[in-house]
C-alpha cells in the first residue's frame, strides 16, 4: 500500500495519531539501545549486561570511543523477539572529525514482563565487518598512530605503531600539514579476516599488503581513513618494504580531501609510492623491478596505466607495472618542475569537477605542458631510468 493510500484510510479506521504495535517496538528498542550505547561510553559493564548480551562490550573495551549511537531503522517482529535495522555511528577519540558509519542487523529478545534484551549485534547483509566482529580489540597508541588488531600479540601491534609514526611526519613534509596527521591501523589476524573487514573475497588482496579504505571526493567530511593490513602479504616484506607501504598509505590518507573522481589512480597510487620511496635511496630499477624487465625486453610502455591497470584482480605483473609507471610520471615531475610543483598538480587534478580534462587542464596551468608532451616526456624518461 503506498503513502497515499495509508494517508486516506487512516481518519476512516479512527487511528489517526496512535501507535502501531511496529511503533511501540521501535521505540522501546531504541530506547534499550540508547541505554547500551551510554553504558558502552561510560565502561558500565553491568549496565551493559542489563540491555543483553555482553559479547560487544569484551572486544570492545579496548577502543578509545568519543561516541557510540545506534538509530533503529526498522524492527520485524519474530517467534521469540524481534529483528532490528540499524545505523551505527561511531568516532575513535582523538581520530575520527566526524562519525564512521555502519550498518548493523540486531537479534532482540523479549522477556516476560516485556522488556528486550540484544541476543546478537551483526553486520548487515552485504556490508564488512567491522574488527570487533572478529574477536576483542587490541590497542596501541604512538605519537602519531592508533594501531587497533585482533589475533595479534601486542608487541607486533608496537611495530606498526613505531613505522606508522615514522610515516606521518614524512608524509607531512611532502604533503603539508592541512591533513588530521594522524592514521589508524587495523590488523586482521589473517587474509581472510582482512577481505571481511572490506567487504570482499579475501582473493582480492592476495599479495597486496595493505589498502587504506575511505571516501573519496574533497568534502573534507570524511572520517579518517583505516589503513587496513594484510598481515600474511606484510610479513613477506623486510624492514624498508614495511615502511614504504605504511608510508604510502599514510600518505592516501593524508591526500584523502584532494582525491576526487577527477584524480586517475596513475596520479594517486604513483604520488603516495613517490613519498613512500622518498629518502629511501631505492633506484629507480630497484624500485620498479617489473617495469625494468619490460624496458629492457623492448616491451617499454607507450601510454600512462589506466584505472583498469590498478584492479587488485589483475595480473600481478601487470599491476606492479601500473604502480612503478604512476611513481615514475610523479617521480619526474618531481624532478624536472619541483616537488611544489607535484602537490600542486595533484591539488589542481582533484578539485576538476570531472575527469575528463582534468590532467589536461592541471598539466597546462600547473606545469605549462600538454597531455601528449607530457607523455612523450615520461616514455622518455622511463626509458633513459630503467633501460
Amino acid at each position: 500500500m503506498g503513502a497515499a493510500g495509508l494517508v486516506l484510510l487512516l481518519p476512516l479506521t479512527g487511528c489517526v495519531g496512535r501507535p502501531t504495535a511496529t511503533d511501540s517496538a521501535r521505540t522501546e528498542v531504541q530506547q534499550l539501545l540508547d541505554r547500551r550505547s551510554a553504558a558502552l561510553l561510560d565502561h558500565d559493564e553491568a549496565a551493559y549486561a542489563v540491555t543483553g548480551t555482553r559479547t560487544e562490550y569484551t572486544r570492545l573495551r579496548a577502543l578509545p570511543l568519543s561516541s557510540w549511537t545506534y538509530r533503529v531503522t526498522a524492527v520485524r517482529r519474530t517467534s521469540s523477539g524481534a529483528t532490528a535495522d540499524a545505523d551505527l555511528s561511531y568516532r575513535v577519540a582523538g581520530y575520527d572529525k566526524v562519525p564512521v558509519d555502519a550498518r548493523r542487523t540486531l537479534t532482540l529478545g523479549r522477556a516476560a514482563d516485556g522488556t528486550w534484551s540484544v541476543t546478537a549485534d551483526r553486520p548487515a547483509a552485504q556490508t564488512g565487518q567491522q574488527l570487533w566482529d572478529q574477536g576483542p580489540v587490541t590497542a596501541v597508541r604512538g605519537a602519531h598512530s592508533l594501531v587497533l588488531g585482533t589475533g595479534r600479540d601486542t608487541a607486533e601491534l608496537h611495530g606498526y605503531a613505531t613505522l606508522a609514526d615514522r610515516a606521518v611526519p614524512a608524509v607531512s613534509r611532502a604533503w603539508g600539514t592541512g591533513w588530521t596527521r594522524h592514521v589508524v591501523v587495523l590488523v586482521p589476524g589473517s587474509l581472510a579476516a582482512m577481505g571481511a573487514l572490506l567487504g570482499s573475497p579475501a582473493a582480492n588482496y592476495r599479495g597486496i599488503a595493505a589498502v587504506t579504505t575511505g571516501e573519496a571526493g574533497g568534502s573534507g567530511q570524511a572520517p579518517a581513513d583505516r589503513v587496513v593490513v594484510n598481515p600474511e602479504a606484510y610479513a613477506a616484506l623486510g624492514d624498508l618494504g614495511k615502511q614504504v607501504v605504511l608510508t604510502h598509505e599514510t600518505t592516501h590518507v593524508a591526500t584523502r580531501a584532494a582525491t576526487t573522481a577527477a584524480t586517475p589512480l596513475w596520479l594517486s597510487e604513483g604520488y603516495a609510492d613517490w613519498i613512500g620511496y622518498l629518502d629511501t635511496g631505492r633506484t629507480p630499477t630497484e624500485a620498479a623491478p617489473e617495469l625494468t624487465r619490460a624496458v629492457q625486453d623492448g616491451r617499454a610502455p607507450t601510454a600512462l596505466p589506466t584505472d583498469k591497470d590498478f584492479g587488485f584482480t589483475s595480473d600481478p605483473t601487470e599491476l606492479a607495472q601500473a604502480y612503478e609507471g604512476g611513481w615514475l610520471a610523479c617521480r619526474m615531475i618531481a624532478e624536472q618542475w619541483g616537488t611544489a610543483r607535484l602537490g600542486d598538480f595533484y591539488r589542481a587534478v582533484g578539485a576538476h569537477a570531472e575527469r575528463p580534462g582534468a590532467v589536461e587542464d592541471a598539466l597546462k596551468k600547473v606545469l605549462g605542458t600538454t597531455l601528449e608532451a607530457f607523455t612523450a616526456k615520461w616514455r622518455e624518461y622511463v626509458r633513459s631510468q630503467l633501460g
